[in-house]
């Protein structure tokens, strides 16, 4: 016997360095060293012109968002939503993202899938300037169905100690914005999937909320990176107090995480509009106003916290796209999140 008649296909993992070599080299950014290949990927952070480094490190992978990549056989984006899953949440410490890793893992290795998959996770490095400088790929064979395979990442950031996020001065009276979200990006797919499964549409019937597209491929939006766009604000503003990725748990339950013992948010649900896809998801659920900012970004993928006199210079920065959508108030009876107004 001989490992390939057990299931590991060496020379088919061989190929596959090779062909992700190019990909992953236009990921290159000061402070590369090495290539892919080696037992460990290398760094050097002087490189980058820190002076006081703190580092932030994040990993995740993008729940059973995955699962619909695997059965509608659309894997061209779901890398990008491992990237951003990663250097979103690094980034609101106001880090820089410096160099990403990846975990593919599969029963059998089906090298055209896997450059899809691996060719978008440089493409979300590119998108977010950081550099893919290594990362694992495992054949498993009797551990994963056919066709079915695992994502993971892991990003590195640094960001000067000084400039660490959230600020320590926020404050009753300052403001929030809001950041539009590309789509569902990358939580509540397992409540999705059922949604779907209840209305017995299937992946390539056309998406009820996005006219044009098949219901898989609409639903497969890649999660945005919002890293440039923010490193720009706070560096050019140094107005930025505090930044929340709207991720698992929504607004309800990622907002309080930035905030100070003492002080809520109060959201203007008005000043949010529903983008079609949620309300479909609302319709077809029924799920209540409470369980959807909990379960679903609901438009907004990104909060930013300035001081009233900051909102215009922020606002300039950030583009049309942002929105006042609520402010800093005091916490009373322990509740660190307050709604007005009603999602529509």
């Amino acid at each position: 016997m001989t490992y390939r008649d057990a299931g590991v296909d060496i020379d088919a993992g061989n190929a596959l360095v090779e062909a992700i070599g190019p990909l992953a080299a236009k990921t290159k950014r000061p402070g590369v060293l090495g290539r892919l290949g080696g037992f460990g990927g290398l760094f050097d952070l002087k490189a980058c012109g820190f002076k006081d480094p703190v580092l932030v490190a994040a990993t995740d992978g993008v729940g059973t968002k995955l699962k619909l990549a695997i059965e509608t056989g659309i894997h061209a984006g779901i890398g990008v939503d491992l990237v951003a899953m990663n250097v979103n949440d690094i980034m609101v410490q106001g880090a820089e993202p410096l160099f990403f890793l990846d975990y593919f893992a599969t029963g059998k290795l089906d090298l055209g899938v896997a450059e899809t998959v691996i060719g978008s996770v440089a493409k979300g490095c590119q998108e977010a300037g950081a550099a893919l400088i290594g990362g694992e790929t495992a054949e498993m064979p009797g551990f994963y169905a056919p066709g079915d395979y695992d994502l993971a990442g892991f990003a590195v950031g640094a960001v000067e100690r000084g400039d660490l996020l959230p600020r320590k001065d926020i404050a009753a009276g300052d403001v929030i914005l809001g950041l539009p979200s590309s789509g569902v990006h990358a939580n509540g797919f397992s409540l999705v999937r059922q949604v779907v499964e209840r209305t017995g549409l299937g992946w390539r019937n056309p998406a009820p909320f996005a006219p044009g597209l098949p219901l898989g491929e609409a639903l497969l939006t890649p999660t945005r990176i919002y890293v440039r766009q923010m490193l720009e604000t706070i560096r050019g503003t140094r107005a930025v107090k505090a930044i929340a990725h709207i991720t698992g748990g929504g607004l309800t339950d990622n907002i309080p995480r930035v905030l100070p013992d003492g002080l809520a948010a109060e959201i203007d649900l008005d000043a949010i509009a529903l983008p079609p896809v949620f309300t479909w998801l609302q319709a077809e659920s029924g799920l209540d106003q409470d369980e959807m900012l909990r379960t679903f970004n609901c438009g907004v993928g990104m909060i930013v916290i300035v001081s009233p006199g900051d909102v215009e210079r922020a606002l300039d920065y950030l583009g049309e796209e942002a929105r006042v959508i609520g402010a800093i108030g005091e916490r009373g009876n322990g509740v660190a999140i307050h709604y007005g107004g009603k999602l529509a």
